[in-house]
């Protein structure tokens, strides 16, 4: 019996030692993670290389034959890992689908050069894009808001350009921002002050709005403060990095152009449009574009143009416009505006404000051409047509088509109108709410993982397959803001639901490239990505663009099934990302897992790579 004794110690003594060990390599990474800060002194993937342990599987990780997938049966030559160089230099700050050179290759006429031309497949990179010598991580918000590192988007340009309008300044290593634009020079937030003297902006009502022509995004960085999230969207033009500046800052934009394609939003997304001198050609082409603005906009929202040709009479000489040209496009605005349904609210200087009608109800008279399109929210890479999108039925003439909304915050947790009156299939309201009880569990479950989420360390985060937002709504802060990508290839389009919470995002298909600079997003979220792109296109040129978009110190959280999850692990292996596998928060058995994963500091200096 004492031997027995003995013997079971022994044994006992071996499993406590074997435990203690494993769960001393979890918490050193842990910790590293956690001690963790601002700036290039995130030497997260420096301690984790160091450390030379094998602990990014945690122990307990189930990978029994019950959901083992195929893993088992993987050849012994795709077993090695591939390794990824290096891009040359001079692809920093590559944007694959709004290439400069290929854009030139295209007509000129209606911005169609300007818009997307994505690389054909043998023209696609298989490299890692190089941050410039000298990149660190932005300043936290709201710093960022006023000041970005000179090396991060080493551009001067506009310093000049712009510089008596405010726009940018060049102050020894960092940019400043003093909050100015070409129409408010004197700063943004008293330009909304005037506009929130006629738009709802203070109460919660207006939460969305689309900033056409952005340049820098000084309104949606002025509007945050405001509780309103503004997507900004500019073209990549002779304003060399205004986007990329815009992300830098911490504020929601995307690389886009008003051209020939229909902007890749829903319809009824956006509570206020703003054009601020734009140089949008409004009253062309029969009102195409204004006819697009208003399928994005909310019934009884709001579009603002500040800028020409706004008060024509007092400015065409300032201008250097003839005056009957700009009375000629304020006509054929206001034409337009009276077609599609919308009230002239304001008109003060150069700032004209109209509102969209909650309903058809009080035009049924206008004499307009209606889209025949079946589904409004069909965007992506589709025609704009000179036609009117049609309101929702109402059956009354007060009721608001499409239904009321709640003002923020109150909407990013109530039922969507799209939801409640059954107009999404296969989503009511129970399926809606248990999504949201589901996401608010996971999003506990990382933040056991990351303590960093609700620091301010991630401020741009993307969700790739953003379903109804809950994620979103399940981490929403102050401190961040996320960019709720639909996948084009989805089962369910449901970006019209996210839109309704009063979050923001886009369309998108990740077999493509994002629109975006490289290095914009600190946190980029993956939940069935590979699993839905599984036979659609290869996982290696999505984890490429998912490297290129990320910050250096990044991290990336992918929720999967685990032999996806193997094959995603592995292929990252080569991209210079340390990983950890983590079990789904209900257990080892159940089959989705959680890979965790953060980009190495590491940028191109000269002809050779500098890891630090």
């Amino acid at each position: 019996m004492a031997k027995g004794n003995t013997s079971d110690g022994r044994t006992r003594s071996s499993i406590q030692i074997f435990i203690v060990a494993g769960l001393c390599c979890f918490f050193y990474i842990l910790g590293a993670w956690q001690r963790s800060g601002f700036g290039k002194g995130d030497s997260i993937a420096l301690e984790i290389t160091k450390s030379g342990a094998e602990c990014s599987v945690v122990q307990n990780l189930s990978f029994d034959t019950h959901h083992g997938g195929d893993a088992g049966s993987i050849a012994e030559s795709e077993l090695k890992t591939k390794v990824f160089e290096p891009c040359n230099p001079r692809y920093t700050d590559y944007t694959p689908c709004q290439d400069q050179k290929r854009a030139m290759t295209f007509p000129r006429n209606n911005m169609i050069y300007r818009e997307r031309h994505c690389p054909p497949e043998e023209e696609k990179l298989h490299c890692l894009i190089p941050a410039p010598k000298g990149y660190v991580t932005p300043f936290p918000w709201p710093k960022s808001r006023d000041f970005v590192p000179y090396a991060n988007a080493p551009y001067k340009s506009l310093t000049v350009e712009k510089a008596i309008q405010n726009w940018i300044q060049y102050e020894g290593n960092v940019f400043r921002f003093p909050g100015g634009g070409t129409q408010f020079p004197q700063g943004a937030d008293k330009y909304i002050d005037q506009l929130a003297s006629v738009i709802p902006i203070k109460n919660g009502t207006v939460r969305t709005a689309l900033d056409t022509g952005c340049g820098v995004a000084s309104l949606g960085a002025y509007l945050w403060s405001r509780n309103v999230i503004a997507m900004s969207f500019a073209p990549r033009d002779s304003h060399e990095a205004q986007v990329q500046f815009a992300l830098e800052r911490g504020v929601p934009a995307v690389i886009g152009v008003f051209g020939t394609i229909k902007l890749p939003f829903p319809s009824r997304a956006f509570d206020m449009a703003h054009c601020s001198r734009c140089l949008i050609p409004w009253g062309a082409n029969g009102g195409i574009y204004l006819m697009e603005v208003d399928r994005v906009l909310r019934p009884g929202g709001y579009w603002v143009l500040s800028g020409p040709p706004i008060n024509w009479k007092a400015n065409y000489r300032s201008w250097l416009r003839p005056r009957e040209e700009l009375e000629q496009e304020q006509r054929n605005i206001e034409e337009t505006a009276k077609l599609l349904c919308w009230e002239k609210k304001y008109e003060k200087g150069e700032i004209a404000v109209w509102q969209k009608r909650v309903n058809a109800e009080s035009c049924r008279s206008r004499k307009a051409t209606f889209c025949n399109s079946a589904d409004p929210d069909d965007a992506w890479y589709k025609t704009m047509e000179v036609c009117v999108t049609k309101y929702p039925d109402v059956d009354s003439p007060d009721e608001v088509a499409g239904g009321v909304l709640k003002p923020f915050p109150a909407r990013l947790h109530s039922v969507p109108p799209r939801i409640s009156s059954g107009s999404v299939p296969g989503v009511s309201i129970e399926v809606y709410e248990e999504d949201n009880k589901t996401w608010r569990k996971h999003v506990n479950a990382y933040k056991k993982i990351n303590r960093l989420l609700d620091t301010g360390r991630y401020r741009n985060i993307m969700d790739m397959n953003a379903g109804l937002g809950s994620f979103a709504a399940a981490i929403h802060s102050p401190k961040l803001w996320v960019m709720n990508v639909m996948p084009t290839i989805a089962e369910k389009n449901t970006l019209s639901v996210v839109f309704e919470r009063g979050l923001i995002g886009i369309y998108h298909d990740w077999c493509e490239a994002f629109s975006t600079y490289p290095r914009t997003y600190d946190l980029i979220h993956a939940n069935g990505v590979f699993s839905l792109y599984k036979d659609k296109c290869n996982a290696e040129d999505i984890l490429l663009e998912m490297d290129r978009i990320l910050r250096p110190e990044g991290a990336v959280i992918f929720r999967d099934e685990v032999d996806t999850l193997i094959k995603v692990k592995k292929i990252v292996g080569g991209m210079r990302w340390d990983t950890k596998m983590v079990d789904h928060e209900d257990g080892p058995l159940v089959p989705q897992k959680i890979l965790v994963a953060v980009k190495q500091y590491w940028v191109i200096d000269g002809n050779s790579t500098s890891t630090q």
